[in-house]
């Protein structure tokens, strides 16, 4: 008897640890007060129409799609055939190469942003939206390669070998029996290597600068001057944003039946 209502109590914890935060922060972006508090002062949708009136956000907003977008497909571009080669062949010191690609997840991500900042941009007058892009890429690489190799390694060989003896040259191989058979795992490490990229605080608040800026970065900003519950709203439609991503991704591109 104990264990039967036991196993429910705990699912039940779980998902109010889980859901509450959010449920929380929905509740507070409706509050029709002037400051950010829960329970909510009233309800009022006037606050997720400022988001939209926020010049900053809009501009920030833009900018965090971009390094998002832009430097996941680069992550993907180079992540992919190096996946592919450490899966398919026995290269020299490839483990090595394995870790040295696992770095920018293993190193906190705040040293990351000193770095780039310490050695290529205040030495080199780097563009701050280029080290912003290519620190996005790095982070982000790491996730790329890991997620494909495991499709790979799930993947037989023998279907490309299959391909190869029946005429195909090794890149029509790879893009028409095994590039179709892993995007899934694409489709996987585009959207985990997207919502890293987003959410990144560490390495962008270095980088950051007055008119090139994250969205992240800018709502800590905005929160250091102002305490409306705009910033609730804000928070609670990118999480809206996140699950309609992984609602289209599931409903359209059929993510579950190719896992």
């Amino acid at each position: 008897m104990m264990r039967r209502l036991f196993s429910p109590l705990v699912l039940f914890l779980l998902l109010v640890f889980l859901i509450g935060p959010f449920i929380i922060i929905v509740a507070a972006s409706l509050s029709g007060g002037e400051t950010l508090a829960f329970p909510p002062e009233g309800l009022s949708l006037r606050w997720v129409v400022k988001v939209f009136t926020v010049d900053s956000f809009r501009a920030s907003f833009a900018m965090s799609m971009f390094l998002a977008i832009g430097g996941t497909l680069l992550a993907l571009i180079l992540g992919v055939p190096a996946a592919y080669a450490l899966s398919r062949y026995k290269l020299p010191g490839g483990e090595t190469i394995r870790t040295m690609v696992s770095i920018p997840i293993i190193v906190p991500g705040i040293i990351v942003g000193l770095a780039i900042l310490r050695y290529l941009v205040v030495p080199f007058s780097f563009d701050i939206t280029l080290a912003l892009f290519f620190a996005h890429t790095a982070l982000v690489l790491p996730y790329a390669v890991r997620v494909v190799s495991a499709s790979l390694n799930n993947l037989r060989s023998d279907m490309e070998e299959a391909a190869v003896l029946l005429g195909s040259s090794r890149p029509g191989a790879f893009f028409c029996v095994v590039l179709p058979n892993i995007r899934s795992g694409v489709l996987a490490a585009f959207i985990l290597g997207f919502v890293t990229s987003f959410n990144q605080v560490p390495v962008s608040l270095f980088l950051a600068k007055p008119g090139v800026q994250t969205l992240p970065i800018d709502m800590l900003g905005y929160m250091e001057t102002t305490y409306d519950p705009s910033v609730a709203a804000l928070s609670a439609l990118l999480a809206f944003l996140s699950i309609g991503i992984v609602f289209l991704a599931e409903r359209f591109l059929g993510f579950s039946r190719y896992v």
